[in-house]
């Protein structure tokens, strides 16, 4: 749920701006390196790269008002299906 909230505070410049000047990205680094779920550790690199990705460009500051193409919609979504494929949703095998 946390990053779920922090994931919506980066949607916006001065989200993202706010996140990055108070060291999120080194907290988000150490989970990254500990965390075993793997739902978890797909939520937590999406937020990093987010954060570590260069600014968009002029009218696309906020990321939940830009519109993405249907054909790049799908293939995203196929990725993330592809990303959950090996545990299922019961995780990895321990």
């Amino acid at each position: 749920m946390i990053l779920e909230t922090l994931m919506l505070l980066s949607a916006t410049k001065s989200g993202r701006s706010h996140l990055r000047s108070n060291g999120s990205y080194l907290v988000l680094r150490e989970l990254h390196q500990q965390e075993k779920n793997p739902e978890v550790l797909s939520a937590c690199q999406k937020l990093i790269e987010v954060l570590i990705a260069d600014e968009p460009e002029v009218g696309m500051e906020n990321l939940l008002e830009v519109t993405i193409p249907e054909e790049l919609q799908r293939r995203f979504q196929q990725e993330d299906e592809e990303e959950e494929e090996p545990w299922g949703h019961q995780g990895p095998p321990r």
